[in-house]
């Protein structure tokens, strides 16, 4: 029997879990959704090497790649090496012209190198690197989507978001964006769907929009 399911992978972000993508659900006669995990970079890896190995995890053509945060960084980077259907980026950007000020500043005075990752056991102080909001009434919750606590991954993460070279979108992509996300400003981002009252952290606490317009986006 052939099956003509579309399979979609998903990113997540920077120290974060699969478990964020556990609200979403798609129609299984029609979709199927596979996990990816961030892993510590070897040392001096690149991100496009990085994005390279990734698509080793991609076991199925013609698929549709969905990052959040800097894991939409990420599924841009690997669509330069598989084939994809769709690209799909939440609560992300799609050149390096989309970053906020604070972040090109960092890249060119390296003031990033100075933040304190090596306090990234505090798991209040990872949220707020992770998901870009102060968690403290909900961190018991947010302590599950976090699964990366090293410092090394942490530092590699922050420098290479803040380097991204992207200049031009790649093809076929999607854009969805908050427009209240306080990591990546909507007022910086064009050419996206904004969602009411979205946060850095809609993929959890809108999993309803999602599901209702996810299988649209991916079909049309």
């Amino acid at each position: 029997m052939i099956d003509d399911r579309i399979h979609v992978y998903c990113m997540p972000g920077m120290a974060a879990s699969s478990a964020i993508f556990e609200y979403i659900n798609l129609p299984p006669d029609r979709f199927e959704l596979h996990l990816l995990e961030w892993t510590i970079p070897i040392v001096g890896i690149s991100f496009t090497e990085y994005a390279k190995n990734m698509c080793s995890k991609i076991t199925h053509e013609n698929v549709v790649l969905l990052g959040v945060s800097l894991g939409g960084l990420l599924v841009q980077e690997m669509s330069n090496y598989i084939h994809v259907r769709k690209v799909i980026i939440v609560s992300s950007v799609k050149t390096r012209y989309e970053l906020p000020k604070r972040m090109l500043f960092a890249r060119y005075t390296k003031v990033h190198k100075l933040l304190p990752t090596g306090l990234i056991s505090n798991v209040e102080l990872l949220a707020k690197y992770a998901f870009g909001e102060s968690v403290t009434k909900r961190l018991s919750l947010y302590e599950r989507y976090l699964s990366i606590r090293d410092k090394s991954y942490i530092d590699w993460c922050i420098d290479q978001l803040v380097n991204w070279k992207c200049v031009i979108p790649c093809d076929n992509l999607v854009h969805i964006q908050g427009e209240k996300d306080n990591v990546f400003p909507i007022s910086n981002i064009t050419d996206c769907l904004p969602v009411v009252n979205g946060t850095h952290t809609m993929i959890i606490h809108r999993a309803k929009w999602f599901n209702e317009n996810l299988p649209t986006i991916i079909l049309e």
